[in-house]
């Protein structure tokens, strides 16, 4: 599928954030043709409410794409997350189990915000 406008698809993900003798949990939905972050959320816990709320800003800020693809974390795959994106008529897609590059957009934001952007105070 190519994806060449904004509004098309967009993509979430989590990764943690280290800081100091712990770490953050940070998730982002990204729109894919655009590369830009739309919403994002810190938490210190994996609970899915952040990513819920984190969706709902995107959706409320930005309208409703026609596809959110995600990988297969629980918090993606709960009923309480998936509700949101069919509740608004939105297209469910997955990554395959383990394939990192099914959602290379956001694993690409990860790799800046780490090496890049967070200065960690190991």
């Amino acid at each position: 599928m190519t994806v060449d406008r904004p509004n098309q698809v967009r993509a979430t993900d989590i990764t943690y954030i280290p800081i100091g003798r712990g770490f953050l949990y940070l998730v982002a939905v990204i729109d894919w043709a655009s590369r830009a972050v739309l919403s994002w959320r810190l938490s210190n816990t994996m609970d899915v409410s952040f990513c819920i709320d984190a969706l709902e800003e995107a959706l409320a800020r930005f309208g409703k794409p026609q596809i959110f693809n995600t990988d297969q974390d629980s918090q993606f795959t709960s009923a309480a997350f998936t509700g949101v994106l069919e509740a608004a008529g939105i297209r469910i897609s997955m990554d395959g189990r383990g394939r990192w590059m099914d959602n290379v957009f956001i694993e690409r934001l990860w790799r800046s915000v780490k090496h890049e952007d967070v200065v960690c105070c190991g």
